[in-house]
């Protein structure tokens, strides 16, 4: 029974939480005049793709390999 209250009571402050969380400012912590986030940085993923369909590929020669070693 203790379960089943805990669940409506975090589930209703959860739901009541939502509306605190949107009304913040537009700016970086609530403070409209404050720039927002600087971006992400670009980051290149070419290199690591080709890295690891490279060692994906030679783990699976070698599974292949020893497979119709036995």
């Amino acid at each position: 029974m203790l379960k089943k209250y805990l669940k409506v009571i975090l589930f209703i402050a959860f739901f009541l939480m939502v509306d605190y969380i949107i009304a913040q400012g537009r700016g970086w912590h609530g403070r409209p005049d404050a720039p927002g986030p600087p971006p992400p940085p670009g980051l290149p993923i070419d290199g690591g793709i080709f890295g690891l369909l490279a060692v994906a590929l030679a783990y699976g020669v070698k599974k292949i390999n020893d497979k119709f070693k036995k």
